[in-house]
């Protein structure tokens, strides 16, 4: 079994006390998704890595991942992989593939690149039978 939320994180390390108000007035339930930890960061000039890590340190859960890979019930995971139809997206998948995986940046990119919806090209990428790894968020 992997690591608990705050145990991800050196011992010192505090939650923002900005980012941690914002996530607390815009959840319920000790959940955050994906999209409104996006927006949290958007709106506070932070990153989202500093918005996953202080809702890791304070206990929330990341669920609702745009790209489909975490946080739905049941399954946990709703991304299907699908066939690609276009030989320069795979292309600009490999490209982008560091160790193997693509990063969650590099797939947000792409999609827009291509006019495609975060959830497709996480489909195709799936389909390439390629990871998405790590998460902007750091919940993977």
């Amino acid at each position: 079994m992997g690591k608990g939320l705050s145990e991800k994180h050196a011992a010192g390390d505090r939650p923002d006390a900005a980012i941690e108000r914002e996530i607390r007035r815009r959840t319920k339930d000790l959940h955050l998704p994906c999209a409104v930890a996006f927006k949290i960061a958007s709106d506070l000039d932070a990153s989202p890595a500093a918005v996953g890590k202080t809702a890791d340190l304070t206990g929330y859960r990341l669920v609702k991942c745009q790209l489909g890979l975490f946080g739905y019930e049941p399954e946990k995971k709703i991304v299907k992989a699908k066939p690609s139809q276009h030989p320069d997206l795979e292309a600009a998948v490999r490209e982008a593939l560091i160790r193997d995986r693509l990063p969650c940046k590099a797939a947000w990119e792409i999609a827009a690149r291509f006019g495609l919806s975060k959830m497709s090209i996480s489909g195709i990428v799936e389909g390439m039978g390629i990871k998405i790894k790590p998460c902007q968020l750091g919940a993977f």
